[in-house]
């Protein structure tokens, strides 16, 4: 009986021996975890953001640095060289340290990073945008939040839009250039004025349709995204416009005659004759619109600038204002401003909750703190499509004030569809078209064919 009480107690005396050893095993793997969260907790203290623009990197260092210093976290900041990012982003996201905070190029960027981006819809991130519409989504997810963007449209002198309305012959019943909401009012008031010309002091409403080859690019890619816009919309099989456009092997082309509308009316109500446009510049239209000669010009908010710079300028900052651009669409009276940006965030899917709560923390701080927004207007530059920005913190340019402004009426914004468009040469193939057409050359239905059949065959060419 002893002799088994002993072995018994042998027995359990090395049990205990290999559960001690085992356990110290699986302690020093419970410590490893242990450490392991710890260290986890300790890198949410550091998160990790891949820049996409050189030009600012030493701004994003500075920023590190005082977010550092406010709150305990670091922000390591890394820039790709240009025209390099997709290739860093590609090798960074595979390390152990991969980027916590990332930039994609919109829909299309999504679909290359899609499985590295978190939903990012209950973030306050997301609620600061005034134009929810412009933010990557699929089904019911956030994955992109736009960061910056630019807005194009029809840009007035309100001075001289205010002299038309106090006409007494005018041929409207509407008060002011705010009250044109779509085609048929536009067209009705720019071809008043044009009969009005000489009183109001102008040679012609618009300025010079720039049509030289390689300044066509405000009508083969910014004009022609409006009717593009709305025929991609109609394929509801794709989230966005873009995307839809990318999977069109052919066009319809199914808002020409829309397009048309507006475009004849920049052509016949200008300050150049039609069969002149080939020789015109940007430049020189937007010294027609600068010098008072025109009283509305197609542009984006960077137009500024220029007008600004143009020697013997006449237009006053605070007459300076946009309108959507109008071609006879159902229900444009609720559209905006054409915006767009190839420019959004998104945070690491894999990274730890830790770090992707810290990486959003950062740049909810940047886009609503008062520090933060300083860096964002004045230092980085950016018009931010956030309602977190008061009056006196958004940027003093007046066009791009006037983005913002109508990112925050709740009208529908006009993405930048043109994304999807084939090829330069394809646009530079429907630019040459309208060349011809406003110089008499050739019909509307040439145009037509033009575009339709380029499209195609681009489309088919990059498909090799």
């Amino acid at each position: 009986m002893k002799k088994k009480l002993l072995c018994l107690m042998i027995c359990v005396m090395m049990v205990s021996c290999l559960l001690a050893g085992c356990g110290g095993n699986q302690q020093a793997a419970g410590n490893g975890k242990t450490d392991k969260t710890k260290e986890e907790a300790s890198a949410a203290k550091e998160i990790y953001f891949l820049n996409f623009k050189p030009e600012i990197a030493q701004v994003y260092d500075t920023i590190a640095k005082d977010y550092e210093q406010e709150t305990g976290v670091k922000v390591k900041v890394v820039t790709a060289a240009s025209g390099t990012y997709e290739q860093t982003l590609k090798s960074e996201i595979a390390k152990s340290d991969a980027p916590t905070i990332f930039q994609i190029n919109g829909p299309v960027g999504y679909q290359s990073w899609k499985d590295y981006c978190l939903d990012l819809k209950g973030t306050k991130l997301y609620s600061y945008l005034t134009d929810k519409s412009l933010a990557v989504t699929s089904g019911e997810g956030v994955y992109g939040i736009p960061y910056v963007v630019e807005g194009y449209g029809i840009i007035y002198n309100d001075a001289v839009m205010k002299k038309y309305f106090a006409l007494s012959d005018k041929a409207v019943s509407i008060n002011s250039a705010d009250q044109i909401n779509n085609f048929n009012l536009l067209k009705q008031v720019v071809e008043d004025m044009t009969k009005h010309k000489d009183e109001l002091g102008i040679k012609g409403v618009f300025a010079s349709t720039s049509l030289k080859a390689g300044e066509q690019w405000r009508w083969q890619t910014h004009l022609a995204n409006v009717p593009f816009y709305y025929e991609f919309k109609d394929n509801t099989q794709y989230d966005n416009t873009i995307l839809a456009g990318l999977a069109a092997n052919n066009i319809e082309f199914k808002y020409a005659d829309n397009f048309k509308n507006i475009f004849d009316l920049y052509l016949n109500n200008s300050c150049t004759d039609r069969k002149l446009l080939g020789s015109k510049s940007v430049d020189d239209s937007m010294a027609d619109f600068a010098l008072g000669n025109a009283a509305m010009v197609q542009n984006g908010n960077w137009a500024w600038a220029q007008i600004k710079g143009v020697s013997g300028n006449t237009v006053k900052e605070s007459d300076i204002k946009f309108m959507p651009i109008y071609i006879g669409m159902p229900g444009e009276e609720k559209q905006g401003l054409c915006i767009g940006t190839e420019n959004y965030f998104a945070i690491n899917s894999k990274a730890t909750k830790e770090k992707q709560d810290a990486s959003i923390a950062f740049l909810e701080w940047l886009f609503s703190s008062d520090k933060g927004k300083q860096y964002v207007t004045k230092d980085l530059g950016f018009i931010a499509p956030f309602n977190t920005f008061k009056d006196d913190e958004k940027p003093a340019d007046p066009l791009a004030r006037e983005v913002l402004s109508w990112m925050g009426k709740g009208t529908n914004s006009v993405a930048w569809t043109f994304a999807a468009f084939p090829s330069e040469d394809f646009k530079n193939y429907f630019g040459d078209a309208l060349l011809e057409y406003a110089q008499g050359n050739n019909k509307w239905e040439d145009v037509v064919k033009i575009v339709k059949d380029s499209w195609a065959s681009e489309r088919a060419k990059n498909a090799k």
